[in-house]
């Protein structure tokens, strides 16, 4: 069978990314121009600044990208380009570069939804065995997918209110932690005793997760020591929170697995890169004898490496965009 080639790129928030895959599984180069350093200033990414910097990243980071894998547009079979969900102004920074590509050299327009770029990502590391469970957890989202087949999606559940990220974030600057905080929460917690008493978020039966009662504890906690005169424990309070974060994501996985006889598990999105949650699903599989796949560092946070990667099964699936194509703030998984 011919080698396939897919161009994917990625422009749904801060990061600016372009990557060139092989077959779907194998990295041939990937250029990530980040605005992390920008954004800190503000506390959070700023979208109308994020659409600025992708106006004078793309380019350059489309020709760094051919140029690192000593290929040329010609040498691609298709392009993957997330439409969604994102920042509509960034998303459309990428599109707009996408389609252009794809009418100037006649290649194939391969839609990628963002969350299946991030479940694909895992491809990148080994091929996926179904049914699987994607444990997807991100700034945008936190969802339970069940997969017997490739592009294949049946969401169980999901978050009805603050995503895990989202959560993340927000505590973390109720701590006066520096953006990006999730990172520093999950390194402080590292440090810390789970000495603070926060309530878990939704004890059903469901599948569905809920932050938002988290948040407000950890808020609240916060204010009524600052009104006490007394300091918060940091270190304490991260993993506080942490630990009740991490414990309802588990729980939830548990009980998905036990239900749907889930032998493959799989974690996907940002937080995937949160050292408390890899352990705990680790111990979690480990316990329940089922297989464990987490992307390496490099491949949960935003990249175009998990967005050639779903292009490619798209490609095969015979999934097929025109130049109508347009981006989509908000996008159900499918």
């Amino acid at each position: 069978m011919k080698d396939v080639y897919i161009l994917g790129i990625e422009t749904s928030c801060d990061e600016t990314s372009a990557s060139i895959v092989k077959n779907g599984t194998e990295e041939i180069a990937t250029v990530i121009s980040s605005q992390i350093d920008i954004h800190k200033n503000f506390g959070g990414v700023v979208p109308e600044i994020a659409s600025r910097h992708h106006v004078k990243n793309i380019t350059m980071v489309l020709e760094e990208c051919l140029e690192k894998a000593n290929m040329k547009m010609e040498d691609m079979d298709a392009i993957a380009i997330t439409y969604g969900p994102g920042l509509i102004g960034s998303l459309l920074i990428g599109l707009e570069a996408a389609k252009t590509l794809a009418f100037l050299y006649g290649k194939p327009l391969i839609p990628v939804h963002h969350i299946a770029g991030h479940i694909y990502a895992n491809s990148l590391v080994k091929e996926l065995q179904f049914p699987l469970l994607a444990v997807v957890v991100s700034g945008g989202h936190t969802e339970l997918i069940e997969m017997k087949g490739h592009y294949q999606f049946e969401k169980l559940g999901g978050t009805l209110d603050d995503a895990i990220g989202e959560c993340y974030d927000k505590v973390a600057r109720v701590m006066d932690l520096e953006y990006p905080g999730g990172p520093k929460l999950d390194k402080l917690a590292a440090t810390g005793n789970p000495s603070y008493k926060l309530p878990v978020p939704l004890k059903d039966d469901s599948y569905n997760f809920s932050f938002s009662g988290l948040k407000s504890a950890v808020i609240n906690l916060v204010h009524n020591e600052e009104q006490r005169k007394e300091g918060i424990r940091k270190e304490d309070l991260a993993a506080s929170f942490q630990k009740v974060a991490v414990e309802s994501i588990v729980t939830k996985a548990r009980k998905a697995i036990i239900d749907k006889g889930i032998k493959n598990v799989i974690v996907a999105g940002g937080v995937a890169a949160n050292n408390g949650l890899r352990t705990a699903m680790k111990a979690l599989t480990d316990e329940l004898g089922v297989e464990l796949s987490i992307p390496p560092m490099k491949y949960c946070t935003d990249n175009g490496t998990m967005i050639a990667s779903a292009g490619y099964y798209a490609y095969l699936d015979g999934r097929r965009a025109d130049l109508t194509l347009n981006s989509k703030s908000q996008d159900t998984l499918k």
